[in-house]
């Protein structure tokens, strides 16, 4: 499976970055464990099963839009079953919905794409940067704010741009940079 992400302006991703080491030094589950060289903050825009070279430059010319604004306030929990997603919320203006859809359509029409993601639907998506992930665990048990606030890391409302976008093949493990 392929997925088109957005990457975060540099101070936005140290400050995400920063929230990930606190947890880290505090014992709670963090992102910052994982270490494989893919693993940096992203908003995931939408996923296909195939990326063809046409589609990759259909999604460029979507992407001149970039910069966008980018805003992550609060945090949001996602749980199935006995895994979890702890993440800082994104809060999409005008902009990042209309790249969202327009980047979600060029997708659901690429040839050999078969699969319809309903978690990516406009009405259903919930943007969002992860921050910890993981089976089980303290997060879903307790209060995120507490562990947050116990960690030394804050959460507030942050702000800053959308600068980059990349691929990801969950396969082959590998990235590869969209645009600009």
């Amino acid at each position: 499976m392929h997925s088109v992400e957005l990457l975060p302006d540099e101070s936005t991703e140290n400050a995400v970055r920063d929230v990930w080491e606190g947890l880290a030094r505090a014992g709670l589950p963090s992102l910052a464990a994982h270490r494989h060289p893919t693993n940096r903050p992203h908003l995931t825009l939408a996923t296909s099963d195939v990326l063809p070279p046409d589609v990759c430059e259909r999604l460029e010319e979507a992407l001149v839009v970039l910069p966008v604004p980018l805003r992550l306030d609060g945090l949001v929990r996602f749980t199935g079953g006995r895994t979890y997603v702890l993440a800082w919320a994104v809060s999409p203006d005008d902009a990042l919905m209309r790249l969202h859809a327009t980047v979600r359509h060029i997708l659901r029409g690429a040839p050999g794409n078969e699969r319809s993601r309903p978690l990516h639907n406009p009405a259903r998506w919930v943007p969002h940067v992860s921050l910890a992930r993981g089976r089980g665990g303290p997060v879903v048990a307790a209060d995120a704010d507490m562990f947050l606030t116990a960690a030394g890391t804050a959460t507030g409302a942050l702000e800053g741009r959308w600068t980059g976008a990349r691929t990801y093949d969950s396969e082959s493990r590998t990235t590869a940079p969209l645009g600009l």
